[in-house]
């Protein structure tokens, strides 16, 4: 077993405290975590999870194709166990970055949508989104789609994809058409280089919506993130006013339009830069948990909200981490309407993947290191999703070669 997967005994106690808390009203359960056979190769990195709506887990990532070549996979977790894997695409003239990764989801109908990153010109940031869609389970893929349409050699990512109706998908990226310079690079997200947020949706017949404009000013390279509520869709990103202020933002999609961004909590971090630090949003009927870093105050934090009105407003923050976070966070809703929150916290090794369970009173668990890992970039961000009883868990073992490595917990008796 990989030494980033060692879980000790006291590790499973503090994992077991994180499911079922530690006072006598907590519910009673049983958990525990394990490594899981990863069905990725080596020098795999970037990986990404989903939860589908049947019970099966998709998992995406890059894997080197050959000299400067690289390939988009996937496998699907069924019955406990991982499918071999298969190939969403394939291109020697990628943009693959630590940052800015793939995604695959499933719709309703039972068609699979998926992202990638392909460079648009000679700059180091410029570069395309491409969307394909598979009707039959991954075997064969469409012809790739640009959903920008502004034809600018500049930067186009940090992409949430998520389930728009039965059969379509809604697409949510950062957008550089208004950079004065060919493929900037993120150094230069000046005042004249903003980065804007929009959306369009993708069709089953490959057709694109009109293009909307979200938020005209936000943060360069820090991811978004979606989910879809009983009242319609939510997107969670990491805003930039005038003065450099760079907290967390939502905007709503309300009777066929988008509300004004609004803030989830205000922590004032004014920061020249973009930390490359996004939040992490997730719903069910109408709660709503987001996570998110924040260095306000050169005092770096993990912080979560709930929500109660399908993200119309949040209580106040609860701080997750254990006081030295990189943050990469990551949320996900447990069957019991607590929240489970992830995130990369110092260590002295260098980092560890970090767990804690909170609910909306600003009870904590204990928090669960699930893995050792690096505070350096090639370390990714780890990604975890809830199905059923179990969390899945993902992340990038950054030894050279990388290799991506899953475990999953399981949670029993969670109501």
């Amino acid at each position: 077993m990989s030494k980033l997967c060692r879980i000790s005994k006291a590790h499973l106690v503090i994992l077991m405290a994180l499911v079922i808390g530690t006072s006598a009203q907590q519910p009673t359960g049983r958990s525990h975590i394990q490594e899981t056979d990863s069905p990725t190769a080596s020098g795999s990195a970037e990986p990404n999870l989903y939860a589908t709506g049947d019970g099966r887990v998709l998992l995406s990532w890059i894997e080197p194709a050959g000299e400067n070549r690289h390939a988009l996979r996937l496998a699907v977790r069924t019955g406990g166990k991982w499918s071999e894997p298969r190939t969403i695409a394939e291109g020697t003239n990628w943009f693959v970055n630590w940052a800015d990764f793939p995604s695959l989801i499933a719709l309703s109908d039972g068609s699979l949508v998926a992202h990638w990153l392909v460079k648009s010109g000679e700059g180091t940031y410029a570069y395309n989104v491409n969307i394909a869609r598979s009707t039959d389970g991954g075997k064969t893929w469409s012809k790739p789609i640009v959903p920008h349409r502004d034809g600018t050699q500049t930067e186009h990512g940090f992409v949430s994809v998520l389930p728009w109706s039965r059969n379509g998908a809604g697409i949510v990226w950062l957008d550089g058409r208004k950079s004065t310079s060919k493929g900037h690079g993120h150094a230069e997200h000046t005042s004249a280089n903003e980065m804007s947020l929009r959306f369009t949706t993708l069709g089953s017949d490959g057709r694109l919506s009109d293009d909307v404009l979200l938020d005209s000013r936000v943060c360069d390279c820090c991811q978004t993130s979606a989910a879809m509520t009983s009242e319609g869709a939510v997107v969670v990103y990491r805003d930039r006013s005038e003065k450099e202020t760079r907290d967390i933002s939502i905007v709503r999609f309300r009777n066929g339009q988008w509300t004004e961004p609004r803030p989830v909590g205000v922590d004032s971090w004014e920061i020249n830069g973009c930390p490359v630090n996004g939040p992490s949003v997730a719903a069910e009927g109408k709660l709503v948990v987001v996570a998110w870093f924040t260095s306000a105050k050169d005092t770096p934090r993990v912080k979560a909200a709930f929500s109660n009105d399908a993200g119309a407003t949040f209580a106040q923050p609860i701080e997750v981490d254990e006081g030295t976070p990189l943050g990469r966070v990551q949320v996900v809703i447990l069957g019991d309407g607590s929240a489970l929150v992830s995130w990369m916290e110092r260590s002295p090794k260098g980092a560890n993947i970090k767990a804690r369970r909170i609910k909306q009173t600003g009870w904590r668990g204990e928090s669960a290191t699930i893995a050792e890992s690096s505070s350096a970039r090639s370390s990714g961000f780890p990604r975890m999703v809830r199905v059923g009883n179990e969390v899945v868990f993902a992340w990038t073992q950054s030894d050279k070669p990388s290799r991506v490595r899953t475990a999953v917990g399981t949670f029993v008796d969670l109501k």
